[in-house]
């Protein structure tokens, strides 16, 4: 059977699988996902094509699966519960600035790749704006926060956020001043929300 007609039922999924994955994760994170190709896995776990093309049809597969994996461990990393412990917008600045972080550290090593896909990512923005809206509904529930429109306000962080990353990215300034000047804007956006 030729490897392009193949069926996702009939690709092998096995710790191999697991294994090409973490291969083309790390070639892409030392030296970029223009150096993931199939003749490089290839090469770095001494396996055939026919091993390979048994569990993937090409590169840009297992260069998906790298993506949503770092996706996951993002989110596993920013979001908790809001326990009421903490003051409320100190523990929004806090969850914000662990996505700035974490995302920034993964961008700054994967830019392009993670950029483009999160950028075409309907999934990924889904899971973000109903993540922020959980918080300022928790907040104008509890008459925290100013009467807001939820899903108009969390697209507007979304997009504050996402293009502050971005752009400070792209523009190589140093993580540390990339918070500061953050947590700088984004208080702003909290002290305007505040009754």
């Amino acid at each position: 059977m030729e490897k392009d007609t193949k069926t996702e039922n009939e690709l092998i999924t096995d710790a191999m699988s697991a294994t090409i994955v973490e291969t083309a994760e790390r070639i892409a994170t030392v030296e970029g996902t223009q150096a993931v190709s199939v003749r490089r896995i290839l090469t770095e776990l001494g396996i055939t094509n026919r091993v390979f093309y048994n569990r993937f049809r090409n590169a840009d597969e297992v260069l998906e699966l790298v993506y949503k994996s770092m996706v996951v461990r993002i989110r596993t990393r920013i979001v908790s519960e809001y326990d009421g412990t903490q003051d409320f917008f100190s523990y929004v600045m806090d969850v914000v600035e662990r996505s700035l972080t974490t995302s920034y550290d993964t961008k700054l090593r994967c830019n392009q790749f993670l950029f483009e896909n999160d950028s075409l990512s309907n999934g990924n923005y889904e899971w973000w704006t109903g993540e922020i809206k959980k918080l300022i509904d928790y907040a104008r529930e509890r008459d925290l926060i100013r009467d807001v429109d939820s899903e108009a306000l969390a697209y507007s962080i979304w997009c504050f956020c996402r293009g502050y990353n971005a752009d400070a990215v792209g523009r190589g300034l140093p993580r540390e001043e990339a918070i500061e000047k953050f947590r700088y804007g984004f208080g702003f956006l909290l002290d305007g929300l505040k009754k």
